[in-house]
């Protein structure tokens, strides 16, 4: 599902040159639920981004779904981010003044699905992460866990192969971090999604499939859970 061959991302700071990642080798089979561990500055995100085409390799392969990112347009980039990948982030992204349902229906504007299908689909993607009773909520309406699980729906409303979760349990307790992480571990395995997980937390990261763990922009090791 994705492979990364020998790829490095290297950024200009002044006269210095920081290697983000350096010559990553990587394969991810469909359905895996990978956890990425590591300090600050190890290349967790870059390697998360990369993987979702928000940014691009200095050098090396990234092949997704049969897709090679590295030569992809612009415009291939943003399809490919649209309709493949759903991304989850630490401090939810959603829009203050939108509903529950209209939060999770946006990528369905974006992707010109009419109106009365999108809501019908953020309706039924809502149920999935057990909020329907809260979908004319607006985020300041509702708990720090029920955000995450808008976020977490829609990240999911447009039946994506690869979800990206960048500490999506940061900003939460530590009963609500795991809710979250056993609804995306639920998910993975229902939907067939592959999964990655970016965490500081070992408890969250040991819920995965298998664990990545990363070092100075390199894969120290891989550890393959049962």
């Amino acid at each position: 599902m994705i492979e990364l061959r020998n790829v490095w991302r290297l950024y200009r700071m002044g006269d210095e040159t920081i290697n983000a990642l350096a010559g990553i080798d990587l394969e991810i089979s469909q359905g895996e639920f990978i956890s990425i561990v590591g300090p600050s500055g190890s290349g967790k995100s870059t390697l998360l981004n990369i993987i979702g085409g928000l940014d691009s390799p200095t050098t090396g392969t990234v092949v997704v779904d049969g897709q090679n990112l590295s030569k992809a347009s612009d415009r291939e980039l943003s399809l490919y981010r649209n309709k493949k990948v759903g991304f989850v982030f630490q401090t939810f992204n959603l829009q203050p003044t939108y509903t529950a349902l209209e939060n999770v229906a946006l990528p369905l504007v974006f992707a010109k699905v009419p109106l009365r299908k999108r809501n019908e689909i953020a309706r039924d993607t809502l149920e999935t992460v057990e909020l329907a009773e809260r979908l004319g909520h607006t985020p300041g309406q509702l708990s720090g866990g029920e955000r995450q699980r808008v976020a977490i729906a829609r990240a999911l409303v447009n039946d994506p192969r690869i979800l990206l979760a960048d500490e999506p349990t940061g900003n939460l307790d530590s009963r609500t971090s795991e809710l979250i992480v056993e609804l995306l571990q639920r998910l993975s395995k229902e939907r067939g999604i592959t999964m990655l997980l970016v965490t500081h937390e070992m408890m969250i990261a040991e819920h995965a499939n298998r664990v990545i763990h990363m070092l100075d922009g390199q894969i120290a090791r891989s550890t393959e859970r049962k």
